[in-house]
């Protein structure tokens, strides 16, 4: 029974291990090609977003003057509300003045 043991358990280890080996090996390169394939999916959706760069350029830009005009009126409005409540608080202050 030990000669048995002896010569055929390490043949099977030595199978096994080669087995191992293969399966290893096998996906290792499913392993790699799979690696490519995501790089390539990558590149593609990088390459269709720098297509896109021109285009949030372009709304950015009219973003930015959009947002320089609302501001001018508004300084606008600000500047008629400010001159209207100075002639009313100067016209009442002269009201006063004179009783």
């Amino acid at each position: 029974m030990t000669e048995f043991l002896e010569v055929y358990l390490p043949a099977c280890v030595n199978i096994l291990l080669i087995v191992l080996l293969i399966v290893g090996i096998v996906l290792g390169v499913r392993l790699i090609n799979t690696l490519n394939r995501i790089n390539e999916v990558i590149d593609n959706v990088e390459a269709k977003v720098n297509s896109l760069n021109g285009l949030f350029n372009v709304i950015n830009f009219t973003t930015d003057k959009i947002t320089a005009i609302g501001d001018r009126v508004i300084e606008g409005v600000n500047g008629l509300i400010k001159r209207f409540g100075k002639k009313r608080y100067s016209s009442e202050m002269e009201d006063d003045d004179y009783e």
